[in-house]
């Protein structure tokens, strides 16, 4: 039985990572030999149907890290003006679930999005401008700035990277996948660094 919740990762001919993708669709990607070669461990084995003429059931083995054919099409996710696609899911995360006032640690839907320097006063929706706070900190700070409110950041908010963007989008990282991704992040990386933080 497959896990359902299992991912892949998929990079281009560069091993430069793309998206995560299903089993399903990793196994397409064998079948029209669109695989280059396999880059992560077995992560499953997918059994088909039984071939008439040798009687041998089908097999595919599936890498958790599957570099495929091409190139990546968007050069510009891998420049520093990219910017990725802000949602509260990949926020929470790159923030540790942590609200960035008290710095208590809530679930998901324990969390909002709170602008630093609110829209209503000029701010902007943008990775650096949000940070997770709980529902009690973000009603408290209100339509004011940290600092009118008498609030301190614990961490200056910033924008990932792509690869840092995939990182934060994964549901369940198995540890290849994730030294994979983390190889990919910059040197000075503010993520890798809040990972290794929680971790110590």
């Amino acid at each position: 039985m497959i896990d359902p919740g299992l991912r892949i990762l998929r990079t281009d001919i560069s091993a430069t990572p793309i998206e995560w993708i299903g089993v399903e669709e990793a196994v397409k990607l064998y079948c029209q030999e669109q695989v280059a070669y396999p880059l992560g461990s077995v992560a499953c084995r997918v059994r088909g149907g039984i071939n008439a003429r040798s009687g041998l059931r089908s097999e595919v083995e599936v890498s958790s890290i599957l570099c495929t054919q091409g190139r990546q099409r968007s050069l510009h996710k891998h420049q520093h003006h990219y910017t990725p696609p802000l949602n509260n899911n990949t926020l929470f995360r790159r923030d540790g679930n942590l609200c960035m006032y008290c710095g208590g640690k809530f679930r998901d839907h324990e969390l909002s999005r709170d602008h630093i320097q609110p829209l209503s006063r000029g701010g902007h929706d943008v990775w650096t401008n949000v940070v997770a706070a709980c529902k009690r900190c973000n009603h408290f700070k209100g339509d004011r700035t940290p600092e009118q409110a008498g609030l301190e950041l614990l961490a200056i908010p910033f924008k990932p990277t792509h690869a840092e963007y995939i990182y934060l989008s994964g549901r369940r990282i198995l540890a290849d996948q994730m030294e994979f991704l983390q190889a990919h992040f910059p040197r000075n990386s503010q993520l890798l660094k809040r990972l290794k933080a929680a971790v110590g």
